[in-house]
């Protein structure tokens, strides 16, 4: 153990990430930059670690940087009497049991969100390949057609797009689309829409639009919100686009809604699928257009999140507690990363 007083030379930190998660959400210059200080642990293998092999690969670190499919539960807080830190490099927490690092005394820090103008780019992107019906074409050349109907498509200028949820993502969207000549409407029941070039609305509104645009935190008031009665109330020609939560949806619903042609067709980024993705047999369907949970995939969104993990282990080295904190008044362990 450390002696009171005295911050680690080097503390052990592992990353989690396997060799696929590094590549893509951790960058190399990130692990070096930790290395400059510390002494780093990778996962050195294509699976993601858990249960047995995550306990025994976190033996006796420091702080574990982890990616978002790592649970923290309360079995591992127990298993790890060194562990000070449990660090996420996400913005989705919901597999961490908090309570449970907190009876246990670790620190439990989270990431902010660096990834607004990637997924509100990617929504758009959706938008426009639905409205414009070019996943169409593409497929057809695809299987072999080589000789192909002309398919009218709707214009993005001067339809409507309604969005769920006005966050940090929601607010990019609609400055997206509002620069495409959109009528942007929002629903979000939780603050005041101040931007006088988006139509503050009701649930069923909002729904009413040529596009439909789920952006929503996942929440327990949040869940399943697009059911039958939501899918019911958009307009048949219209298209709904999730770069959420798959929880938001109920698959039943959306797949019932797309095969009857209650409304138009569908853009997925999430779903019930492994790791967040949309689910296999939705994402099969004609008329919709799906991809593997890579909204947020871009280079400068990953590296945010890399290297502010980095910057919050440099604060608790220094004596300051991250902002993204979840339980400082309860980390007891970092009695042995920092002086009293």
């Amino acid at each position: 153990m450390t002696p009171k007083g005295k911050i680690p030379a080097m503390p052990k930190i592992l990353i989690t990430h396997n060799r696929d998660l590094l590549r893509n959400f951790y960058s190399h210059e990130a692990v070096e930059q930790l290395r400059a200080f510390a002494d780093v642990r990778l996962n050195e293998s294509d699976d993601p670690l858990a249960g047995d092999r995550l306990v025994e690969a976190a033996r006796d670190v420091d702080i574990v940087i982890s990616d978002r499919l790592v649970p923290g539960t309360p079995e591992l807080f127990r298993a790890l009497p060194e562990l000070a830190v449990f660090m996420r490099c996400a913005v989705d927490c919901r597999n961490i049991d908090v309570e449970a690092a907190s009876e246990a005394g670790t620190l439990v820090v989270g990431c902010s969100s660096g990834y607004n103008e990637a997924v509100a780019e990617a929504a758009l992107g959706l938008v426009l390949m639905l409205g414009r019906r070019l996943h169409i074409g593409d497929r057809l050349y695809k299987q072999g057609q080589a000789r192909q109907p002309m398919v009218l498509g709707r214009q993005l200028a001067g339809a409507s797009i309604g969005i769920i949820g006005f966050g940090n993502i929601g607010r990019r969207i609609g400055d997206l689309a509002i620069a495409f000549g959109m009528k942007v409407r929002a629903f979000d029941p939780y603050l005041r829409i101040v931007n006088g070039c988006v139509e503050q609305t009701g649930f069923e509104e909002t729904l009413q639009a040529d596009f439909v645009v789920c952006a929503a935190y996942a929440t327990p008031e949040t869940e399943g919100m697009m059911n039958r009665e939501a899918f019911a109330k958009m307009r048949a020609d219209a298209y709904f686009v999730n770069i959420s939560r798959g929880v938001l949806v109920d698959e039943d619903a959306l797949r019932d809604a797309l095969a009857r042609g209650v409304i138009a067709g569908a853009g997925l980024d999430v779903g019930l699928g492994h790791d967040e993705q949309p689910s296999a047999d939705i994402a099969a369907m004609p008329n919709v257009v799906a991809v593997p949970h890579v909204a947020g995939l871009t280079r400068e969104a990953s590296d945010y999140q890399a290297f502010e993990t980095v910057r919050q282990i440099k604060e608790l080295m220094a004596g300051k507690l991250p902002k993204l904190a979840f339980n400082a008044h309860r980390a007891t362990r970092l009695d042995r990363l920092r002086s009293a």
